[in-house]
């Protein structure tokens, strides 16, 4: 016991060093009363008032209350730390933070001392455990912790638990508080600032678990000079802390840096702290904060969807969606601002209210019929700190929330920044989504998440030798080798340009262009969203462009999944032995299942996925490869699940022009056995460039149409012309669509 309050003692000191000799506060700021982070006393007034009538409100407190209930007839257990994330010590700790919130919100409501005891006899447990422990047995290789294995998890265990003890500080006596504060609370919070700089300072998701773990246990114990180092950084600069996390992290359009996966989950650190700073200190306007950035962030995590699910993009595990408890506290901390009854359709979906006064509002919301559809839209959303870095450019087709979800689809073109650590070689990729599913898909990240058995739930070593890798994804390769070489540093300096983005009646549209990513190789991307005349779904419209001067090998893969159906060409299919793809750079783990020769200018590959059809058609006027694969090669653990993709390949080329339409067609019905348009529409496709245009043309269905495009950005009344088969045709502006005669048909240039 004498060693533990000497290390308590130490912390104290350090401390007190920490933030500017005085222990206690140093800004002269009154605060109030408790609890006073994510619900004020006027807050829980109001809630305990609902819970006497009924409503879903009081259905999730009588629920919540069952839950506890349940858990605190078992023993409580604080084990000694000794399992990585996903073990049983880290799973134990991890529910204990979320019984203490938990319990101290029913503190609140009921005033129950059994809730106020069972938070305050762990906290005491914990606050004896504490000072004795040294970093984790685990510990991760960055940042490793001391309960957890690595520093991140210690932050959100903080994170939780001093809500829990902001909610149960007036219950308990002196004696008590002062154990825990200078047991547990103080002494993590010293951890995870002055002795982990490193980690507090830095503009990454990491560090905002970090700030704000502090910064709101500072505003639950007085300690306003936390408050200031979590939202500055420990000198109190501004060169780091929350508000440059603010800064960098975020785009102007609220888009974060790292992909849609990380967005979520940085986004609930960012909205607690913001709400407690909020609460205690309006004058800040935390949330006006950057032109408002951290509600455009909100907004944008939920546009980062389809069909509830993040796009997934960069390192991202793919069942991770808008009902994830990050989203819940921002849909319910925005309205709670807003008053936006379209975020109302979104907290209807997620089906989950949260015990506190924003909670309370969507409840009451959500009972009045107040909630109106969600407005899914075609964005362009900026990367990077001002917003040019590239962009993830969205298109959308039928996407609302009072239409079948059969009919709804997205066309994600991916050209953003790298993303830092987290982010994959993979510029100008694309996804598209249809009738519920991912129809042309990224491999996300090759992880299992919290499952021990694989690699402790770390990142496997395949998310380095494949998942990053630009082979796993659908843009282009040269010469067999990713982009920036697999350089992570070097990505994070180059981003693509945008050339223009177009959505009018006709056609979504955009292109951007990549330099950098391979010496002496540019590559443009044109990706479109078209509807043609009666066509039940729109088709995409893929034109990549590479030049250079030298010669190389171009690939182009497409991942897909379903059943493939039928190709216009033959196969040559590995039937009793494979081989590689490659050797490196992510080849090597695809089996090479079949491959071909184009046989004319025409070439179509159709699946079929959730009893629709797809089909890939290109125009191939020269020679080009078409190779097939699955991924699974050279992996002795099977790590990695069974991507499917074909690729098209041009060898010995100084330029080359890829012109792709996917389209989706048809229906299969096995339960009433009906087949209906297996085959492709697409009868003819072909382009025409010229410094200036690009033309492309195709027949669909017996109608033929010319989609003409300036090449740069130009003005609305700028005039263009072009010649396609004798006939001058002039446009203005950046794109238009020419529907030619139903007889008339186009020949290939």
């Amino acid at each position: 016991m004498r060693t533990k309050q000497i290390i308590s003692f130490i912390s104290l000191l350090m401390l007190s060093a920490c933030s500017g000799g005085n222990a206690s506060n140093s800004v002269d700021v009154e605060l109030p009363a408790h609890p006073r982070l994510v619900s004020n006393s006027a807050d829980i007034v109001q809630m305990r008032n609902a819970i006497t009538q009924p409503g879903v409100f009081t259905d999730t407190f009588v629920a919540l209350q069952q839950q506890v209930d349940a858990q605190l007839l078992h023993p409580m257990i604080v084990p000694l730390p000794a399992d990585a994330g996903g073990g049983y010590t880290h799973e134990k700790h991890k529910t204990n933070y979320q019984l203490m919130n938990n319990a101290g919100i029913l503190y609140q409501l009921t005033q129950d001392m059994r809730y106020a005891n069972a938070v305050k006899d762990m906290l005491l447990a914990y606050a004896e455990m504490y000072p004795t422990l040294g970093y984790h047995p685990k510990r991760k290789e960055q940042s490793p912790g001391k309960l957890f294995w690595q520093s991140l998890n210690e932050a959100m265990w903080l994170v939780y638990t001093s809500q829990a003890y902001d909610n149960i500080k007036l219950a308990i006596s002196t004696e008590d508080a002062t154990a825990i504060e200078n047991g547990v609370l103080r002494p993590m919070a010293l951890f995870l600032s002055v002795e982990n700089p490193q980690t507090f300072n830095k503009v990454h998701n990491h560090g905002t678990w970090a700030n704000a773990a502090v910064g709101m246990t500072g505003l639950v114990l007085g300690e306003l000079e936390w408050v200031e180092q979590a939202l500055l950084g420990l000198d109190k600069s501004g060169d780091a802390g929350f508000l440059k996390q603010l800064e960098v992290l975020f785009s102007p359009d609220g888009y974060y840096n790292e992909g849609p996966y990380y967005q979520r989950f940085a986004l609930l650190p960012f909205v607690l702290f913001a709400k407690a700073v909020e609460e205690n200190q309006p004058e800040r306007d935390i949330f006006g904060y950057r032109d408002g950035v951290l509600l455009k962030a909100i907004n944008t995590t939920i546009q980062l969807s389809y069909n509830g699910l993040f796009f997934a993009i960069n390192d991202a595990i793919k069942d991770k969606g808008t009902d994830t408890i990050e989203l819940v506290y921002g849909v319910s901390i925005a309205y709670g601002l807003s008053q936006d009854t379209g975020l109302l359709s979104i907290a209807k979906q997620q089906n989950q209210i949260l015990l506190t006064g924003d909670g309370l509002k969507v409840a009451q919301a959500l009972e009045q019929q107040k909630a109106t559809p969600y407005g899914f839209a075609n964005l362009t959303l900026g990367d990077g700190a001002n917003g040019d870095d590239g962009a993830l450019i969205i298109n959308r087709q039928n996407q609302t929330d009072d239409v079948d979800e059969t009919v709804h689809q997205a066309l994600v073109f991916k050209a953003t920044s790298q993303g830092l650590g987290h982010g994959h070689f993979d510029k100008l990729n694309y996804i598209f989504y249809d009738n519920g599913e991912e129809i042309v898909r990224d491999y996300g990240a090759a992880r299992f998440l919290n499952v021990e058995a694989k690699y402790g739930g770390h990142y496997l070593a395949e998310n380095n030798s494949y998942a990053k890798q630009t082979i796993s994804h659908n843009t282009l390769i040269v010469d067999e080798q990713s982009h920036f070489a697999g350089n992570t540093a070097l990505g994070n300096q180059h981003a693509p340009n945008i050339d223009f983005v177009v959505n009018n009646d006709d056609i979504s549209i955009s292109k951007a262009t990549m330099r950098n990513a391979y010496d002496g190789v540019v590559f443009d991307r044109t990706m479109a969203m078209f509807s043609p005349k009666d066509a039940p779904y729109a088709l995409i419209i893929d034109v990549l462009n590479v030049q250079s001067e030298q010669t190389h090998q171009y690939d182009l893969p497409v991942h897909y999944q379903g059943q493939l159906i039928e190709t216009n060409f033959s196969l040559n299919t590995a039937l009793s032995q494979m081989n590689t793809l490659g050797n490196s750079d992510g080849y090597q783990h695809i089996w090479q299942t079949a491959k071909a020769q184009t046989e004319g200018e025409l070439s179509h590959i159709t699946w079929l996925l959730n009893n629709r059809f797809y089909t890939h058609s290109s125009y191939t006027p020269d020679t080009t490869e078409i190779l097939f694969g699955r991924a699974g090669a050279n992996d002795p653990n099977f790590n990695l699940i069974e991507d499917k993709m074909f690729m098209l390949r041009v060898q010995d080329s100084r330029e080359h022009q890829f012109i792709n339409v996917l389209e989706p067609h048809g229906e299969y019905n096995g339960s009433k056995e009906f087949t209906i348009n297996s085959h492709s529409q697409i009868q003819a496709l072909s382009g025409l460039s010229t410094e200036s245009v690009q033309v492309v043309a195709l027949t669909h269905n017996q109608q033929s149409y010319l989609i003409a495009y300036a090449q740069e950005l130009v003005a609305n009344d700028s005039e263009h012309t072009f010649e396609w088969e004798a006939q001058r045709f002039t446009f203005a502006g950046q794109v238009t669509v020419i529907a030619l005669s139903d007889t008339k048909k186009i020949k290939h240039d």
